[in-house]
């Protein structure tokens, strides 16, 4: 494992975690959302990333103490509302720094509203698969992940939900995390 792995799954392990059945949000859900992911879909924006990318589109998002904190059942009965969604998606800020809080909120809407689950994350797949714990935990409650930094000089705006070359939208096996196509 080079350094920016081992930097990278030790700022997975190390993020400061908001209190046990909250999340901390960088602003309000979103609903009907075409850009995160395939078909009409909810958006959690999570707050709070230690990979501070050059080019970043949400830089607001990275202060670990900015935002606002909510509760998960909160979250879980606003989603409730929204109609004609097919999924939701994670997005940014990292959201596998609030693993647990995202994985609770990943099961809820598989279970209780039939989505599906994508996630953003600035993290590789390798680095989170080595990371483990809940990270490894919720990675494996979703049914894609677009993975890796955004980098500035490989910005490629031809890309399905990327931003560059470098990132993958990897479909997964739901329950295993195994990646079942690269895109």
């Amino acid at each position: 494992m080079n350094q920016w792995d081992q930097i990278a799954v030790q700022n997975i392990k190390t993020a400061k975690q908001p209190p046990k059945g909250k999340i901390r949000l960088s602003g309000p859900l979103e609903h009907d959302n075409i850009v995160n992911g395939d078909g009409l879909r909810a958006v959690v924006w999570t707050q709070g990333c230690p990979n501070h990318c050059k080019g970043c589109q949400n830089p607001e998002t990275w202060d670990f103490d900015g935002g606002f904190l909510i509760d998960i059942d909160e979250i879980e009965q606003r989603l409730s509302e929204f109609k004609g969604q097919a999924g939701l998606t994670f997005c940014g800020g990292e959201p596998f720094v609030q693993p647990e809080a995202c994985k609770e909120i990943a099961d809820y809407v598989r279970k209780e509203l039939g989505w599906n689950v994508w996630s953003f994350s600035g993290f590789t797949y390798e680095q989170i698969k080595a990371a483990g714990g809940t990270a490894w935990e919720f990675l494996t409650s979703l049914d894609a992940l677009i993975d890796g930094p955004f980098i500035l000089g490989q910005k490629d705006l031809s890309l399905r939900f990327r931003g560059s070359k470098n990132q993958r939208l990897l479909h997964l096996r739901l329950g295993t995390g195994e990646i079942l196509k690269v895109e």
